[in-house]
């Protein structure tokens, strides 16, 4: 093209016209379902051992599950003192009581024979709000393995109190000394033991219940041929 010619925008008469505007869409309205394409629910049997089978026009409606129902551990034969009420449940040597204390329910699990409950702990309500939680079989066996965990709990206390041990080096030899607590209700005494290297015992003497067992007082007592505040060992 010359450098001196000018650009047109002038289209020849006979181009081709431009296409028609599309008109705009409707959204027409679904057709319904014809009734053998609606949706149906299975067939259940009843309690008579029928078969149900629901009907079309309540085939769209939606019904809640049912809640889970707990599952209640069924006591087996009580034995003929046994005791299995709402708020007292007394069997296998334990007797659990629902209590009312300041306004609020607790529970509380008592061995036979024991002047002080094991466990005291509180309790739900029922349903209605206003009454407690009646007590059954399952919630009773839960108290009582509740119940043996605090003992053995407290014996283990008792254990670590009433003995102790550890390891000293004297007299160029390995020693193993223990302090064994007995609370004897009219004479209660300690008894300090030493053992060998090859787990023999060596020596024993009765002491005081309140002997403070150290690794200095363990040298001492074997440094002095196990004599201990004028005693003699044994």
């Amino acid at each position: 093209m010359p450098m001196n010619a000018q650009m047109s925008f002038d289209f020849p008469p006979d181009a081709a016209p431009l296409p028609p505007a599309l008109a705009p869409r409707r959204r027409t309205a679904r057709a319904a379902l014809a009734p053998e394409h609606l949706p149906t629910q299975l067939a259940f049997v009843n309690a008579s051992g029928g078969l149900v089978t629901p009907s079309t026009s309540a085939a769209g409606a939606r019904r809640p599950f049912p809640a889970p129902v707990p599952k209640v551990i069924e006591a087996p034969a009580g034995k003929g003192d046994a005791i299995r009420e709402s708020r007292l449940w007394q069997e296998d040597g334990w007797t659990a009581r629902v209590l009312r204390s300041d306004g609020e329910w607790s529970v509380e699990l008592r061995r036979d024979g024991d002047s002080e409950p094991v466990l005291m702990t509180p309790w739900d309500l029922d349903r209605d709000l206003r009454n407690p939680k009646p007590l059954n079989y399952g919630e009773f066996l839960t108290l009582v393995k509740s119940a043996e965990e605090v003992m053995q709990r407290q014996r283990r206390q008792l254990q670590a109190r009433l003995h102790k041990r550890l390891t000293v080096f004297a007299q160029d030899a390995e020693w193993d000394v223990t302090l064994d607590i007995v609370p004897d209700e009219y004479e209660p005494h300690a008894l300090l033991s030493a053992f060998g290297a090859n787990g023999e015992l060596v020596a024993q003497q009765r002491v005081a219940p309140d002997f403070k067992l150290s690794p200095a007082s363990a040298r001492e007592w074997i440094a002095s041929d196990f004599r201990h505040g004028g005693g003699d060992a044994f």
